[in-house]
């Protein structure tokens, strides 16, 4: 059993900001992968200022390491110093919050000296040595719900955060699985997930993605995005989650579920516009 959908989550602090009921919502936007600085800054840039513009606290988000692409062959990213010191050069250029995602336990404490949030890939939500080294750094972290999750069975991968000694976290929903190589999404998960007492952000992109539907790599269909982003938001979330690309077809990860950077702030405007409206009944 779940508390009442309404039970409202603590706020998380995030930096200066905060996150959760009362506060702005949170935009987590970036490419998926690093590729080097001057593209970080060039999409950094561009969402700051869209995320200002329509009332959004933003957090630049890039992976240093996919480690969990379809292909051996697959682009990768610059790796754990590179990808650090692209992140560090975002975070110190373009005043904002950042955030990555670690794939092993040794890499959360050199991680969580650059990054205001460490991040947990989806495939990797279940595995506690990865949950209890993020949260021992003291950093909030996010945590993607497993694509094989129920939203019930993030009381256990929050759980592990929690008795780790640390209770700043995020749960994002981000799709399940729905036979082969795809996804579906349940919003009745958004509510469930914030009634276990913690913000919840949609991953509005990876939402749309086909997983190793594309011949050796994902394919996505970017064009249900604000479909979905809309209806999350209707459903109470307290953030969204998208990745963005100034071309998506030239983007080395994930460009056929990534948003252009007018197309992402085409969206916040509409989405601006209905968390005003949802603030009053959630």
């Amino acid at each position: 059993m779940t508390k009442n959908p309404k039970d409202n989550p603590k706020v998380i602090t995030l930096g200066d900001a905060t996150v959760g009921p009362g506060a702005p919502p949170l935009l987590i936007a970036g490419p998926c992968v690093l590729e080097n600085v001057e593209l970080a800054l060039e999409i950094g840039s561009f969402m700051k200022a869209a995320a200002q513009k329509h009332g959004f606290t933003y957090m630049f988000k890039g992976s240093f390491d996919k480690a969990n692409r379809t292909s051996i062959s697959s682009f990768r990213g610059p790796g754990l110093d590179k990808g650090l010191e692209i992140l560090s050069k975002v975070r110190e250029r373009l005043g904002c919050l950042v955030t990555t995602d670690i794939h092993l336990p040794e890499q959360a404490e050199p991680v969580s000296q650059v990054v205001d949030c460490l991040q947990i890939p989806a495939f990797l939500s279940r595995q506690t040595d990865i949950l209890v080294a993020a949260a021992k750094t003291g950093k909030v972290v996010n945590i993607k719900k497993g694509q094989f999750l129920a939203p019930w069975d993030m009381a256990h991968a929050l759980g592990k955060v929690k008795e780790s000694g640390n209770d700043n976290i995020l749960l994002t929903e981000r799709g399940a699985c729905f036979g082969y190589n795809n996804l579906v999404v349940d919003m009745r998960s958004l509510p469930i997930m914030r009634s276990l007492g913690f913000p919840v952000i949609f991953d509005a992109t990876h939402s749309v993605q086909l997983p190793g539907g594309g011949q050796g790599c994902s394919g996505g269909q970017r064009e249900f995005v604000p479909y979905l982003a809309r209806a999350a938001v209707a459903c109470g979330c307290d953030g969204v989650f998208m990745e963005v690309y100034p071309e998506p077809e030239r983007a080395r990860c994930d460009g056929a579920n990534s948003l252009s950077l007018k197309d992402a702030d085409d969206l916040l405007g509409e989405l601006h516009r209905l968390f005003e409206v949802v603030a009053d009944v959630i």
